[in-house]
């Protein structure tokens, strides 16, 4: 199949599809000779054009009627989760995850956008008395302005709609940069919102490479605010120039999330759970397990019992029936996630489930789901993420050494534990330094209505989803009146 053959999708500026300034291909991770189409690469001018489009429209819509803006993220929504099955397919099949984890995504960003819709009609403020007789104060909120959007690959519907649906309830005006490996599903949610009667200019969409389409957003003195999720190293850069030039900023970045195992936790459950966070979506979640913390005592019962599981789980492409694990999603995301297996080994690390390469009958990016035990906390295997299906264990003595380890870390998103002591959860929860605990639960796998984000190097601002969205995405304005 060439790429000439290819549909082409352009990027949304101001109400309009404008062919982009080139054209790439959209590449299945599962079988690499299958090309989506011809996403459009944006300009520098594009994405100026797309930045004034939202600025323009950014008065009216900031001051729009409560119930319009709620009908049309109710729309956007109902449509969503009306084509979940049409839109899974579409991203499994250009990011790698099986087919019921795909269409779960989808449905979650439906979702998003069904509760943002009511959200627009929850805004609230105060009315206090003022320390000064004969006057009254209010505190209200309002929208923040022109937001610049740059999402991952990961969560290529779900991270753009726990953005979008915020911003648009709360009023304000929207440039989005999806991740060029993944430009599909942000297309598919583009066109949705164009047809769900949000003005013109109020969302935009602008795809191509980060370097130059993100940095133009992020530099562009008309953008508020930048709401990004992604790498740590790219974050940093653009916590730099945004704080710099007096922009809001919002960064979700790196996850080396523990999963304490203890003596007395439920086996079978600790070694679902634990599949579950370090393998499931092939273990590209910032939110995934990748350090098991396991005590002595429970620790070569449980390693055999997640080895055979781990050797167990079917690895093939995303829309094959059966398949537990798809494929990683690009050869360079593939290399990166062996490096660390021979990594692992190198520093003293075993491997006792995959670790290698998988021969498929199409040609993917598939590998092995991989085990590491015999690691420390030291190692890099354990201080740095992977962001792919590998998980290392750490052994230590008792719950004290366990929570100890967990925090040994500079991130600090998501931790879980699996235990029956009451006294222990309690405590884990409490002083585990991440910003969600999970209980006898996955750490990947979290609800839309409620607050998302981490504490150390994993996140900077505001949290995201539920009504904590409101902190990034408005400002607070306290007024006087003399009555």
């Amino acid at each position: 199949m060439t790429s000439s053959s290819q549909q082409r999708f352009d990027n949304l500026i101001n109400g309009e599809w404008v062919p982009g300034a080139s054209y790439a291909p959209n590449i299945n991770p599962s079988d690499v000779s299958d090309v989506l189409g011809e996403y459009a690469q944006a300009d520098v001018a594009q994405v100026e054009a797309a930045v004034a489009a939202a600025r323009a429209a950014f008065p009216k819509w900031s001051v729009s009627g409560i119930q319009a803006r709620a009908d049309a993220l109710d729309k956007i929504g109902t449509e969503i989760l009306a084509r979940r099955d049409e839109l899974g397919r579409l991203l499994a099949r250009e990011e790698g995850k099986v087919l019921p984890e795909a269409i779960g995504e989808v449905v979650r960003a439906g979702n998003i956008f069904k509760f943002f819709a009511g959200e627009c009609l929850r805004l609230s403020g105060e009315i206090l008395p003022s320390v000064r007789p004969g006057i009254g104060v209010e505190v209200t909120r309002e929208p923040i302005g022109v937001v610049g959007m740059i999402t991952p690959w990961n969560f290529p519907i779900a991270i753009p709609s726990w953005k979008i649906a915020p911003a648009l309830a709360y009023g304000c005006c929207v440039v989005l940069k999806p991740a060029d490996l993944v430009p599909g599903c942000a297309w598919a949610l583009a066109d949705i919102i164009h047809r769900s009667g949000i003005p013109a200019g109020v969302f935009n969409l602008v795809m191509g490479r980060g370097s130059l389409v993100g940095n133009a957003i992020v530099t562009n003195p008309q953008v508020d605010a930048i709401s990004f999720t992604g790498s740590v190293g790219v974050g940093r850069q653009i916590a730099q120039t945004a704080v710099g030039l007096g922009k809001k900023v919002q960064l979700e970045m790196g996850g080396k999330n523990p999963q304490v195992i203890l003596d007395d936790a439920d086996l079978n459950l600790a070694v679902e759970l634990s599949a579950n966070s370090g393998f499931f979506s092939t273990g590209q979640r910032c939110t995934a397990s990748s350090r098991l913390i396991v005590t002595e005592g429970i620790h070569d019962k449980f390693i055999a019992a997640l080895a055979e599981r781990t050797k167990k789980l079917k690895v093939g492409a995303a829309l094959a029936a059966g398949t537990d694990i798809g494929p990683v999603v690009s050869q360079a995301q593939l290399d990166q996630d062996m490096s660390y297996v021979t990594l692992g080994q190198e520093e003293g690390g075993k491997i006792v489930a995959g670790g290698s390469l998988v021969e498929y009958e199409t040609k993917g990016f598939f590998m092995a789901p991989t085990l590491l035990t015999e690691t420390t906390s030291a190692m890099r295997i354990n201080r740095e993420e992977v962001f792919g299906p590998v998980v290392s264990v750490i052994r230590v003595k008792d719950y004290e050494e366990a929570l100890a380890v967990a925090n040994d870390t500079p991130f600090g998103l998501s931790a879980g534990i699996a235990t029956t002591s009451l006294k222990y959860a309690t405590h884990f929860k409490r002083h585990s330094q991440v910003g969600m605990v999970m209980v006898n639960l996955p750490t990947a796998g979290v609800d839309y209505h409620v607050p998302f984000g981490g504490r150390k190097g994993s996140s900077y601002g505001p949290r995201e989803q539920g009504r904590y969205a409101a902190e990034f995405f408005t400002v607070v304005k306290t007024a006087y009146t003399l009555a």
